[in-house]
């Protein structure tokens, strides 16, 4: 079995992409609209591809179900992570995520979205919306309704490095120039509460206010439990970032050789910055991939780069 596979992404195209993941990402993707990268996706709507190996040309889902033996003793029904590269050219929409529970209920048994973001870029003075200032329900009701945006989103500034907690329930969004590496669950349900009254081939896009009413929490978590302030990484040392029920995330800062032992079944891995050999293979600055059980117990990296590390 092969330690690493290379993945080739899908793209989604956005009201608010731009061209950032092609310029400074170097995918070969067309278009001007490019708003997101899925580097390590098994959910259906947008699969990540095996890139190298035996594999090559499968779906992750195939792999999942298929060739169970690259996970290790990983258990569960389907791939349980999605890994995303954001590049917000204009702001999202104000939104929110269900639970595993809301989801499974009213959600046709998916997933909930648990997720997290780690800065790779942003504006000076850039700025995430991260929860609301609502104290109750009612509030929380009333300012939806009578669409006192400004008074309910709460802004959060950020700078590159900052890992940004978004657990279910908690309001959010990506603002203008700002360029995140997600990890979430693997799910594709969202709640939007406010568009900006943008429109889309004629037409406002839908909200979901009820729903979103039904699962934000109240009050919001403290900024300080959402927010982790960015440190600079030690060479060739695994910094854990943020640790959930649903993923652990973490960052190694490789510079020359680097090894490390984890007790994963696997990695997903993306190289947000550099270059340089994952077992050998040669790796460079928006590489995604999944180390394999034969080689998450002993990992070996080289070369000088900056790579995130999410298991479950």
């Amino acid at each position: 079995m092969d330690k690493v596979i290379l993945l080739k992404p899908y793209f989604s195209h956005t009201l608010w992409g731009g061209t950032k993941l092609r310029d400074e990402f170097g995918y070969d993707e067309p278009g001007d609209d490019i708003g997101e990268c899925w580097g390590i996706s098994a959910h259906p709507s947008g699969e990540a591809l095996a890139d190298s190996g035996e594999f090559k040309g499968l779906k992750v889902s195939e792999l999942w179900n298929d060739h169970r033996e690259i996970f290790g003793n990983a258990k569960g029904d389907r791939f349980p992570l999605l890994i995303k590269i954001i590049d917000a050219n204009k702001d999202l929409s104000i939104q929110v995520h269900p639970d595993d529970a809301y989801a499974a209920e009213h959600e046709n048994g998916s997933l909930g979205k648990n997720e997290c973001w780690y800065v790779l870029d942003c504006p000076e003075g850039g700025e995430l919306i991260v929860g609301h200032n609502a104290t109750s329900k009612e509030e929380l009701c009333n300012m939806i309704d009578n669409g006192n945006w400004n008074k309910l989103i709460r802004r959060v500034p950020v700078k590159p490095g900052d890992m940004i907690r978004i657990d279910a329930g908690t309001v959010h969004a990506i603002t203008a120039g700002v360029c995140v590496l997600e990890t979430q669950q693997s799910s594709d349900i969202t709640y939007r509460l406010y568009d900006y009254d943008r429109l889309q081939n004629g037409k406002l896009r839908p909200l979901h206010l009820d729903k979103s009413k039904d699962v934000i929490t109240v009050p919001a978590a403290p900024v300080n439990e959402q927010v982790i302030r960015g440190e600079a990484a030690k060479d060739n040392t695994v910094t854990e970032l943020v640790k959930t029920d649903y993923f652990t995330v973490s960052k190694v800062r490789v510079n020359g050789e680097c090894s490390f032992e984890t007790d994963a079944d696997y990695i997903c891995a993306s190289v947000i910055i550099g270059s340089g050999k994952v077992f050998g293979t040669e790796v460079k600055t928006g590489s995604h991939m999944l180390i394999t059980a034969e080689g998450a117990k002993n990992v070996v990296m080289s070369g000088d780069m900056e790579i995130i590390l999410s298991r479950v």
